[in-house]
């Protein structure tokens, strides 16, 4: 299942969130940084970092922890 992570650049708590995906062992995912896009910035603003699956278009706002995320892939 594909998965896009959104996230600024320079930002504390997306690198935790990358933190949370390693613990989580998500071996692949696509890093998609909102900062320069009118349209992503409009939609995930303040809501950074946000865990995106592509087949189901649901979407994980932070804080999660490596349980949620696994939970939440299952």
């Amino acid at each position: 299942m594909p998965l896009i992570l959104y996230q600024r650049d320079d930002c504390h708590l997306c690198d935790l969130a990358l933190d949370v995906l390693a613990e989580a062992r998500i071996p692949e995912f696509e890093s998609v940084f909102i900062d320069d896009d009118q349209a992503l910035e409009a939609r995930y603003g303040i809501r950074v970092p946000v865990l995106h699956r592509s087949d189901t278009g649901a979407e994980l706002d932070w804080p999660f922890s490596a349980d949620r995320v696994k939970a939440w892939l299952s």
